[in-house]
Parts: C-alpha cells; structure tokens; sequence
C-alpha cells in the first residue's frame, strides 16, 4: 500500500519485523564486543529515537542512555551543514560510548559527531547505524555495527521522517 506524505508518493521498503531482526543483530553484536563493560549509548535525535527504543529492548546488559540532536536536512535534501541543537551532558571519561543512528548516507553528522567526542577522554568510540547507504558514504569513519545496507534512495517511516511527517510509520518506505 502505496503513502502519502505531503506532495510525494512513497511505497513499502521493508516491514517492521525485517527492522526488528536488524536491530537485534546489532544489540547482541554490540553485547559480544562490550565483554561485560557497561557501556553508554548515545542516541542521535530526532531520526534515532525508534531505533534506540527498539535496541535498548534488545540490550540485555547493564548499560546508560543519553542523547545528542543533530540537524542535518531540510526537506529530502542534506544541507551538508551539521547543527548541534543539544548536546551530550554526563561525563564519559574513560568510558566505551556507542553512538545510535537511525541511517548514516554522507556521514557528514558522523565527521561531526566524531568531532563532538573527540576531547571527551572516552575509552572507545563505536557507531551502530540501523541503515547505511553505502552507495552515499564517503568518510574514512568505521561504521561499526549495520543493521541493513541499502540503496541510496530516500526512506521514511520508524524514525525517519520527511518535512516532518512519517515518523511513526512502524515499517520503512521508499521514495516512488
């Protein structure tokens, strides 16, 4: 079944049991490399938040939860501009932190969320992304832990929106 959201068409891309095996995947591939270490997850707002409920859902260990909101689109375009609009605000020195995304495309937002961490004094800085678009991703940053690889065309829906809309669609579609 073919959505609407504001002047575009959208068709169905992936089902909500499809991105609940994803993000399972990266829960426990995060849990085998953290040996025992509580880590701290930091989720990247606004796009991230499902992914972060689904994923804490799936994290049987002890770990803490904080987030950043980043800006990075304006309508279906990126900016190539990244905004910090709220930061992160508990110490994590000495501490394993993996940053939670919704999709990672130019990874522009990663460079800066690299950046942001940079003088933290962490241990290690992982990224789990529920998507990435390879075909988009030109960074030398390692996107550690992938749910799904997809291609490089516009997605809405669990988290992800467009001009505001279709964030609380539980499946994915894509641009028709």
């Amino acid at each position: 079944m073919e959505i609407r959201l504001h002047d575009k068409q959208f068709v169905p891309f992936l089902s909500a049991k499809e991105i609940d095996a994803a993000i399972a995947k990266m829960a426990d591939a995060v849990a085998k490399d953290m040996n025992g270490e509580i880590p701290v997850f930091v989720g990247v707002l606004n796009g991230a938040f499902m992914v972060v409920s689904d994923f804490m859902k799936h994290y049987k260990h002890d770990c803490e939860l904080s987030f950043v909101k980043m800006a990075s689109y304006d309508g279906m375009q990126t900016t190539h501009e990244v905004k910090q609009l709220i930061g992160l605000n508990q110490d994590i020195t000495g501490r394993s932190v993996v940053i939670i995304e919704d999709i990672v495309d130019t990874g522009n937002t990663i460079v800066e969320l690299q950046k942001m961490f940079a003088d933290k004094g962490v241990k290690q800085l992982k990224f789990a992304t529920l998507f990435l678009k390879p075909e988009a991703y030109d960074k030398d940053i390692a996107i550690d832990y992938v749910g799904l690889e997809i291609p490089n065309k516009f997605i809405v829906g669990f988290g992800l929106d467009y001009d505001g809309l279709g964030r609380n669609i539980p499946e994915v579609y894509q641009l028709k």
